[in-house]
């Protein structure tokens, strides 16, 4: 899960990482309402949320391309390992991030 200062940014990370083919798929949820402190001031930011499905083995290259692309100097990125799933939906994941990138 990845925060974008908005739906652009999430959109235009979301596609590069599927045309990367390190992502299988993602998802944008366009508006969040994120409260936090940055120097003991109150921040109100309207973000949002980009939901990056991938394998183990592409989690680095993840990584690193979000830490290059993103807007942010911290990017907020929280991972989720999934124990299991849909047998032939885990299979399609499998395979997509196992193509070639498009844009290489």
């Amino acid at each position: 899960m990845v925060t974008a200062s908005g739906r652009d940014d999430a959109e235009r990370l979301g596609e590069s990482l599927v045309v990367e083919r390190l992502a299988g798929s993602c998802s944008v949820v366009p508006t969040l309402h994120s409260f936090y402190f940055v120097d003991d001031l109150l921040q109100r930011e309207h973000e949002a949320l980009l939901l990056v499905r991938t394998m183990e083995s592409k989690r680095e290259a993840v990584l690193a391309y979000i830490g290059e692309h993103h807007t942010h100097l911290r990017p907020e990125i929280l991972e989720l390992t999934v124990a299991g799933g849909s047998g032939p939906y885990v299979q399609w994941l499998a395979g997509q991030v196992a193509k070639p990138g498009l844009n290489r």
